[in-house]
């Protein structure tokens, strides 16, 4: 069983992914940068290391507010 991506939710809807964690050397462990737009669906998902970028508040926020 693969594990779930990791989720980052942000109050942007333009974020830079370079897969790195936040450990030092962390940078050399990752990928290239990507800029990433998240859309009307509420996420992106980086095409290198799988993070999702969930805009808070959204429609695919699972602690938005609807209705």
């Amino acid at each position: 069983m693969q594990p779930a991506p990791e989720i980052i939710r942000t109050n942007v809807s333009r974020v830079a992914c370079d897969g790195s964690s936040d450990s030092p050397g962390g940078a050399a462990l990752g990928h290239p940068r990507v800029f990433l737009e998240i859309d009307e669906k509420g996420y992106v998902d980086c095409g290198y290391c799988d993070r999702r970028f969930v805009l808070a508040g959204g429609p695919a926020d699972g602690d938005a507010k609807h209705g």
